[in-house]
């Protein structure tokens, strides 16, 4: 148990690495990088703090650490691409929103210079 909790340091310190350089090199924006902040520091704290994950483990009904930490880990990742996934679909639907606006202006602009030309 004690490589797993070995290795799980080391990921959760790459990831706070990783995390940080994203945002210094502006490959990532601060307000999304928040939910992998709190991804990582969490497992940090698990590894680094073991009776806590019994305790989780024992909350969770499963009586294997190394088993909880690895469902624990999975749950966190998976409410953060759910949360990606959300902001993602927002995206997408405001990038929509502004194509059409952009096609009923260019529409306009079209038919206010086609006035133009007729009378001038």
């Amino acid at each position: 148990m004690e490589e797993l909790l070995d290795f799980t340091t080391g990921m959760s310190l790459a990831l706070l690495a990783l995390v940080l350089f994203s945002i210094r090199r502006q490959h990532i924006r601060v307000e999304y990088s928040v939910s992998w902040f709190g991804a990582a520091l969490s497992l940090l704290v698990l590894s680094q703090w073991p009776a806590a994950l019994h305790t989780l483990a024992g909350w969770f009904g499963i009586g294997n650490a190394p088993l909880a930490l690895i469902f624990i880990v999975g749950t966190l990742f998976l409410l953060v691409l759910f949360r990606l996934s959300v902001i993602i679909s927002d995206l997408k639907d405001a990038n929509i929103a502004l194509t059409q606006r952009v096609a009923i202006l260019e529409y306009r602009l079209e038919s206010v210079h086609g006035q133009k030309a007729t009378q001038g």
